[in-house]
C-alpha cells in the first residue's frame, strides 16, 4: 500500500493555485470539473499528491484543528522571504525542536497550517 493524497476543501481554487505552486513549487497533474458548480485540481511533484476541491454548494471551510500539510524547504529563510514577497503573512517564528530539525508555520490562503522544514 502507499499513500496516494491529501484532500483540502477551497473557497478559491485561483488563490489556493497560486499559493501552492508558487510557494511550494507543487505543479498542476489534473484539473476537471465535477459537477455544476464543483472544481477538482491534482498538484504534486512526486507519486503523493494534493487534492484541492472547491465546491460551490458548500461554501464554508473549516480547516481544522490538529491539521497540517509539511513541505522540505532548502532554506527557511528564503522561504519567509518568498512568502512575504507574495502578500502572505507568516510571524517568521523558525522553531527547532531538537538539533537536526528547524521550521516555522504559515498559513494558505483558507487557513490550513503549512510547516516548511529544514533537516
Amino acid at each position: 500500500m502507499k499513500f496516494c493524497h491529501v484532500t483540502l476543501s477551497v473557497k478559491d481554487m485561483e488563490a489556493s493555485l497560486r499559493f501552492y505552486q508558487d510557494i511550494t513549487g507543487l505543479e498542476v497533474k489534473r484539473r476537471f470539473t465535477a459537477g455544476p458548480d464543483t472544481e477538482i485540481t491534482f498538484l504534486g511533484s512526486g507519486n503523493t499528491e494534493l487534492e484541492l476541491i472547491r465546491d460551490g454548494a458548500h461554501n464554508g471551510v473549516d480547516p481544522g484543528k490538529g491539521i497540517s500539510l509539511g513541505f522540505a524547504a532548502g532554506s527557511l529563510e528564503d522561504t519567509i522571504a518568498l512568502l512575504r514577497e507574495k502578500g502572505y503573512e507568516t510571524d517568521g517564528a523558525i522553531i527547532s525542536p531538537n538539533p537536526h530539525v528547524s521550521f516555522f508555520i504559515a498559513r494558505d490562503p483558507d487557513g490550513y497550517i503549512v510547516q516548511f522544514v529544514k533537516g
